[in-house]
C-alpha cells in the first residue's frame, strides 16, 4: 500500500506530511503490531484510517482493531475515501478537533483488561 496509495490516501498524506498539519508529525503505513495503520501521530496517540469500499464487509475486524488500538491508548478516526476526496477541509477540521482533546487515560498494565475507544 505504501508504494500504491489510493487517491484518498495521497490527498490525506499531502495534508499531513512534513508536519504540515498543526505542526504535528504523522507517519503513514506504520506498524502497531499486529496491525498496519494508514496514518499515525505516535506522540499524540492518534490513528487515522481511510476506508475504501472494501471495508463495508469488515465490521467485526475493524471493531477488533479499534478495540486493540484503544487498549494501547490510541484514539482512532475513520474516514471514507469519499469524505477525504469530497471534503478534505471538513476531514482536517475533525482531525484538528481530535488533536485538541486531552489524551486518553494511560492503558491498563499488561493483563489488566482492555478499554474501548
Amino acid at each position: 500500500m505504501r508504494a500504491n496509495p489510493t487517491p484518498a490516501e495521497q490527498c490525506m498524506w499531502l495534508a499531513l506530511r512534513a508536519n504540515r498539519f498543526a505542526g504535528m508529525q504523522f507517519t503513514r503505513q506504520s506498524v502497531i503490531a499486529p496491525y498496519i495503520v494508514d496514518f499515525v501521530s505516535k506522540s499524540l496517540k492518534l490513528v487515522i484510517e481511510i476506508d475504501g469500499d472494501t471495508h463495508g464487509d469488515r465490521e467485526v475486524y475493524d471493531a477488533a482493531r479499534t478495540d486493540f488500538l484503544g487498549s494501547l491508548g490510541y484514539r482512532l478516526l475513520r474516514f471514507s475515501n469519499a469524505e477525504v476526496m469530497g471534503n478534505i477541509e471538513g476531514v482536517l477540521l475533525v482531525i484538528g478537533e481530535a488533536l485538541a482533546l486531552p489524551p486518553l487515560p494511560n492503558p491498563p498494565p499488561e493483563g489488566g483488561g482492555s478499554r474501548v475507544v
